[in-house]
């Protein structure tokens, strides 16, 4: 790694380290295995959901026929790329995808909807000339294959070429050895913990380092060009206008067009320096074949200067583009910094009832930010650097952790900024409402997508989940979002909707429930929540219980300190969903019970009487609501809670436990046997809030549990390189649901957790090394995670939150760290 050095000085320190850890592959890399999203479930299975499916598909050509957007498009499922590398931008303020051949893709600039277009005017081009100023090289810096801009080509040797990936940062290296030059490019997006200045800044910078190996000098030029828009067919539809500029020490091109009727201006810029000619181009057709800006590189080593600072508009596509070149005496090396600035700071939804700034505004204001952001991010990436190698060195330098996770670990966090993530500037009239503690009033609002196919904002019981990830990472931002949830619980909306599953009308929102999620981005998120309609969430068991262990979490920071003015905040709701989760126990026994119906996250698996799922998360919500009440002085409600949870805690060993797991759920049903993978969700959420005792669940119990879990849902699942399935019965893949024989992602990360807090390192890394390892470099699923697996050929819900729970085996490997210290 770069060490102590100036970042930016690394190249000419003779120090161009590429991390030993991360996602690697050669630029030529084919996956072996293509897996799809058409599964198509057993007959049984389709008659039992007929009556849903008929709903769904009515429902589909409603809302497609008045041009509003499926929360969950199971017709028209994403295809599987098989392209990506680490995304480019901070958090909240719109992301474009890269892949690792080269591509700019999957654009996210319309907040939550995302365009899955790989524009092939995107690219960087390289031109090398010799000592007597003849072109040996000049090749894009990319290998994929495409349709337009038919002059340009690709001459590189990509056997030759890897690419490297550790989010936030990137690096591809050339081997242009026939040409006398070595290349790579760095790629830094500004996501760094707690830093919530610069982590929101919607920029990267791309540092290329340049390696003459011959014995004669080489002029080399980098090019860097881009179109307006996404890559979408109404990118046509935009007015477009370019303006060259020389800022502080900058020099670039800025174009001007609209996305979806919103204002977008990218920037393109370098660094100016002494030794590096800077050249512009304002305007080129993307749509033709390049020729004319192609030939210029290639004669001059430049663009031809333009007759004027700026390009008038233009009403259809229209693409830009700059480029450096720099002479490199022979043995020598140079650096070239180049920088994308995209600034969109006010945005809407879909509905458009209300316009919303994004967060970087706070800092850089709404208008005219661009050219301060590029000359910012020029002036500070080195310190982003330096933040960033601090941050990932205690994994990366720890010895006893495997390799594969010291990449899987960040490469996961990708989905911080690349789940159609908004963050979002406070209103006046809001702060006027917020209590002096609340942190609202400073950092605003923050949202990310259940998937970028499925589209709700914080989706809260998948949230549960991924939330180890902000909490430990940008502590701040979680607990705006739980502050935004605990607003929404009071939240009444009544327009009555008719539930998918059963064909139930019931009220959009019910008064004194936790929502499912924030809303759809293709409709008004943030105010129309509880977009999700396939059941009726209100009646969820798992969603209240969540609220409150999340509250118990986020009460304390990574030290152990508590902050009371937050319980204070959270209390009363908490308490008022406590006693209307209660109205779930039907036989005062203290247990609340499911009610034969797919009432929490796995909506698909029915789950009746008491679960152990929603009956352990239940345990350890009465455990954490014992504490909160406590921690307030309140001895009446924390006799109260202790009360609930004396009767409860034997009632679930008594009507669960068998000996070896705990059953599914009490039913008399063969499914009530089957060993489901995460079982012990509400033990693994209180081992990551700290909780070292076992009053809740029998440590005997635990550990035998899991060992059944890792006998049967993982080794005997693929051979244990899949990671756990759902659901493992009578010696086989639970069948009896459609989501019992899926793994998920997020469950296993959260799974091996609960391993590593009971002791069980090798198991917890295994069961998660298999899956990450198959699902990365057989699959091609990297920065691409999908919520399920299949045992062969099959995906589902592509780009996913709840995998950023790996952030939980993390948090369990510190603390067993810690306790084997002491």
């Amino acid at each position: 790694m770069i060490g102590k050095k100036a970042m930016g000085d690394y190249f000419e320190k003779g120090d161009i380290s590429v991390p030993k850890y991360g996602f690697k592959v050669k630029l030529n890399n084919v996956y072996p295995e293509k897996r799809n999203q058409r599964y198509i479930p057993s007959i049984p299975m389709i008659i039992k959901m007929l009556p849903m499916i008929l709903r769904y598909l009515l429902y589909y050509i409603k809302t497609k026929w008045s041009g509003k957007y499926i929360e969950m498009d199971y017709i028209n499922s994403r295809e599987s790329q098989q392209i990506y590398g680490v995304p480019i931008g901070g958090i909240g303020c719109g992301t474009i995808g890269r892949g690792y051949r080269g591509e700019f893709c999957r654009f996210q600039m319309r907040p939550g909807l995302y365009e899955v277009n790989t524009v092939e005017a995107n690219q960087f081009i390289i031109t090398v000339k010799d000592e007597n100023n003849h072109t040996i090289l000049q090749s894009l810096l990319s290998n994929f294959p495409k349709k337009k801009l038919s002059a340009w080509t690709s001459t590189i040797d990509s056997s030759k070429c890897t690419y490297t990936g550790l989010y936030p940062r990137s690096w591809t290296e050339y081997d242009l050895s026939e040409y006398g030059i070595k290349l790579v490019c760095r790629q830094i997006s500004p996501v760094i913990p707690h830093d919530y200045d610069n982590s929101c800044l919607p920029c990267a910078v791309f540092v290329w380092s340049i390696q003459n190996i011959s014995s004669s000098p080489r002029t080399v030029t980098i090019a860097f060009t881009f179109k307006n828009g996404t890559g979408s067919w109404t990118d046509s539809n935009s007015t477009c206008s370019t303006k060259s500029f020389s800022y502080e020490n900058t020099e670039g091109v800025i174009l001007h067009h609209t996305i979806d009727k919103m204002q977008c201006s990218y920037a393109l810029a370098t660094k100016s320096d002494a030794d590096i000619t800077v050249s512009k181009c304002l305007y080129f057709d993307p749509n033709s074949d390049g020729s004319e800006i192609w030939d210029q590189l290639s004669t001059n080593g430049e663009f031809d200067k333009p007759k004027n600072k700026d390009h008038g508009f233009v009403h259809s596509e229209m693409a830009c583009g700059i480029a450096t070149k720099v002479t490199v005496p022979p043995q020598g090396g140079k650096q070239v910094d180049m920088n994308l600035v995209w600034e969109m700071p006010t945005i809407n939804f879909i509905n458009n009832q209300k316009s919303y700034n994004r967060f970087y505004t706070k800092q850089f204001g709404t208008e005219n930010a661009v050219l301060k952001i590029v000359s910012y991010a020029f002036e500070n990436y080195q310190k982003w650097e330096e933040s960033i190698e601090n941050w990932q060195k205690p994994v990366l330098d720890d010895e006893n952790l495997p390799d594969w996770y010291k990449g899987a670990l960040f490469n996961e966090t990708y989905f911080v900024s690349d789940g159609g993530t908004l963050w979002l500037t406070p209103k006046d009239e809001e702060i006027k409402n917020y209590s002096k503690n609340d942190p609202r009033r400073t950092y605003g609002h923050f949202a990310y997508l259940e998937g970028q196919e499925y589209l709700m904002y914080n989706s809260y019981d998948v949230h549960f989940y991924a939330s180890h990830a902000l909490h430990k990472n940008w502590p701040l931002l979680q607990k705006c979002l739980q502050y935004d949830l605990r607003d929404f619980v009071s939240m009444e909306i009544g327009d009555k909707r008719t539930m998918l599953y059963d064909g139930e009308v019931v009220e959009r929102k019910v008064p004194i429930s936790v929502p499912h999620d924030a809303g759809n981005p293709g409709e008004e998120a943030l105010t129309l929540i509880n977009a999700y309609n396939i059941h009726d969430v209100s009646k969820w068991k798992d969603l209240n219980p969540k609220f409150i262990l999340q509250t118990y979490r986020d009460a304390f920071d990574s030290s152990g300190n508590l902050d009371k003015a937050f319980v204070q905040d959270m209390y009363d709701i908490c308490n008022q969903i406590m006693q209307k989760s209660i109205d779930n126990d039907m036989d005062d026994d203290g247990l609340i019970e499911n009610g034969g119906k797919p009432d929490q996250t796995f909506d698909a698996w029915v789950m009746t009487g008491v679960s152990a799922y929603c009956g352990g998360l239940w345990l350890a919500a009465l455990y954490a609501m014992i504490s909160l009440s406590d921690v307030l002085g309140k001895p009446d409600e924390k006799k109260k809670f202790q009360d609930i949870f004396d009767r409860a805690q034997p009632e679930y060993e008594n009507k669960l436990w068998n000996g070896l797991y705990y059953e599914f759920d009490s039913s008399t049903t063969d499914q009530s046997q089957s060993i489901m993978a995460d079982q012990l969700c509400g033990h693994w959420y209180l081992r990551c809030c700290g909780i070292e005792s076992y009053e809740v669940f029998p440590k005997s119990n635990v550990r035998t549990a899991l060992n059944t879990i890792y006998k049967n849902n993982v080794q005997s699942f693929c051979n244990g390189e899949m990671g756990a399935v759902n659901g493992f019965l009578a010696g086989k893949i639970d069948e009896t649901a459609l989501q019992s024989l899926e793994a998920w992602t997020g469950v296993t990360y959260a799974l091996a957790a609960t391993m590593i807090h009971e002791g069980m390192v090798d198991e917890g890394f295994k069961t998660a090394g298999g899956m990450y390892q198959s699902m990365v470099y057989k699959s091609g699923l990297a920065f691409d995670t999908p919520e399920a697996l299949y045992d062969e050929k099959y995906i589902r819900a592509l780009a996913y939150m709840r995998p950023l729970s790996i952030w939980s085996m993390q948090i369990a490997w510190e603390k067993l760290k810690k306790s084997s210290t002491k």
